[in-house]
This record gives C-alpha cells, sequence and structure tokens, in this order.
C-alpha cells in the first residue's frame, strides 16, 4: 500500500472560468504512456512520479501539457481554460497552468473585469454597467480569485517544503503529509517570513503536533 500511494500522482480537473470539476477527461503520463480518466467529481490518480508531465484531453479546451512539480500524495489542482475557437474539435489537449501563465491570465482576467473605461474621444472616465454586471465580468472576477488563490498556494508550497521541515525535526514519512495539511501556513505569513521566522514556526508546530500525536 505505501509503494501505491507513493507512485500515485493524484490530482482534481477543474474548469477556470466557472470552478466546476471534469469529468472524462482522458488522461496520459507521457513518461509511461499510462492513462486513465477523471471521474464524475473530476478526481484521477495515475502511476507517475514527480517531475513527470501530463496530457490531458477533453472536448473544448486549450491545448498544452501538464508538468507536475508538487510533492507526490498532494492534490495536484489542473484548471483548465476553455477554448470557444476550437469547441467543435472532438479532442484537445490541455494543462496544468504554468507560473508565467497564471500572471497572464491574472492580467487578462483583470482587464476583462474593468468596469471604468478611458474615453479618447470623450474625455474623461466612463463606467460600463455591461462590464460591470455582465456574465463576462462575472467570469472573469471568479477566474482572478482562483488564479490569485493557486498563485498564493503554489508560493506556500514552495516555503514550506518536505526538505526543510525533515531537516529541523524528526518527523516520519508517514506523519508528514498529515503534518503538512494541518499546520501549513497562510500566504501572509509565508511572504512576509525570513528563514527564521519560518524555522521557528515549523519548530512550534512539531511541538504542538507531537501533543496531540500522544
Amino acid at each position: 500500500m505505501t509503494f501505491s500511494f507513493a507512485q500515485d500522482i493524484k490530482g482534481i480537473v477543474i474548469d477556470l472560468k466557472n470552478d466546476k470539476r471534469i469529468s472524462e477527461v482522458e488522461i496520459k503520463n507521457l513518461r509511461t504512456n499510462q492513462q486513465t480518466k477523471s471521474d464524475a467529481q473530476g478526481n484521477f490518480s495515475i502511476p507517475g512520479n514527480r517531475y513527470d508531465y501530463l496530457s490531458l484531453m477533453v472536448r473544448g479546451f486549450d491545448r498544452d501539457t501538464a508538468f507536475i512539480y508538487q510533492e507526490l500524495g498532494e492534490i495536484n489542482r489542473i484548471y483548465l481554460i476553455p477554448d470557444k475557437t476550437t469547441i467543435q474539435i472532438d479532442e484537445v489537449v490541455v494543462t496544468k497552468i504554468t507560473d508565467s501563465r497564471i500572471a497572464r491570465e491574472i492580467e487578462r482576467a483583470k482587464n476583462n473585469s474593468k468596469a471604468v473605461e478611458t474615453s479618447q474621444t470623450k474625455g474623461g472616465l466612463r463606467v460600463s454597467p455591461s462590464r460591470l454586471f455582465g456574465k463576462d465580468a462575472k467570469i472573469a472576477r471568479n477566474a482572478i480569485k482562483i488564479l490569485e488563490l493557486e498563485q498564493e498556494q503554489r508560493f506556500v508550497d514552495r516555503a514550506f517544503t518536505d526538505e526543510l521541515i525533515q531537516s529541523l525535526v524528526p518527523i516520519s514519512d508517514a506523519d508528514l503529509p498529515l503534518f503538512k495539511d494541518k499546520y501549513k501556513p497562510s500566504f501572509e505569513f509565508a511572504k512576509a517570513a525570513v528563514k527564521e521566522d519560518l524555522t521557528a514556526y515549523i519548530l512550534v508546530s512539531y511541538a504542538e503536533f507531537k501533543k496531540l500525536k500522544k
């Protein structure tokens, strides 16, 4: 059971624009050629290793590849972007969004959600109710929230690593996922913390974790 868990990439496939989970997505590990499909809740599990590439195929979404950078055992959230230009194509390849693409998508979503426009011909600012309350603006604002949350979670994951934790406290591999899930720091703390702050946080959290284990 331990070996099987250690070799599985687990994830959830989600529509970026409405935060709904996507079923029946064909998922393939490009290194091993093994394949699976996401279930009715968008969940999937496929044999693989950290740093593998996955391809995902589903009707009506952007084309790309997915790079698995998170520790195995953690849930990979894969956001797919609907592509109106290829909606009629039977199958397309989609991807987990890279850090640089997240930044670009946030900027694009913010532009799409703006309700104030500058007029070059009439001068001043114009407020557009259709852009403020319209469907596309709501979708854009929802996308911003999702993307910014993903950005923050990735930042925390890169600070609160397995390697750092196990270099500071004698925690077992079996207990590590539970510890990380329970004591994962907030984005605000991780962003402001220096190395000494993070070290102190891990030591204090581990002391509390040991008491709860008794």
